[in-house]
């Protein structure tokens, strides 16, 4: 999958939007301002996505491209690779599992703001 493919399918949630807090190599995808996914820029050699951690597990034991998040919660998020390893319908899943996730976390009025059209 290309960081392209990636993109167009994550531009379809509400309320995303994407920049390079950490430099301009590590692009952020988020929702209201809160991250749910980060990855290089340069190479998309993988993703970190929010995750239940009861899920991250599962996924982790099934998948060897899923492991724990790369200088994230290990608990909270997972490194998801890229390389055909996890299939794309799953990382186009759990890249809407993460964005779910996050979106949950966020104020109410936040999250109504993200309904209207």
């Amino acid at each position: 999958m290309t960081l392209e493919e990636f993109r167009a399918h994550c531009a379809t949630f509400p309320g995303f939007s994407e920049d390079l807090p950490f430099g301009p190599e590590v692009l952020a995808f988020r929702v209201g301002g809160r991250i749910f996914a980060l990855m290089d820029v340069d190479t998309f050699e993988s993703v970190n996505l929010k995750c239940d951690p009861e899920r991250a597990i599962e996924l982790r034991e099934h998948h060897p491209g899923i492991t724990p998040g790369y200088h994230m919660n290990k608990r909270h998020w997972n490194t998801v690779r890229t390389d055909g390893s996890v299939p794309h319908r799953l990382l186009l899943e759990l890249a809407r599992h993460s964005y779910e996730r996050v979106r949950a976390s966020l104020p109410k009025k936040v999250r109504e703001e993200l309904e209207r059209p």
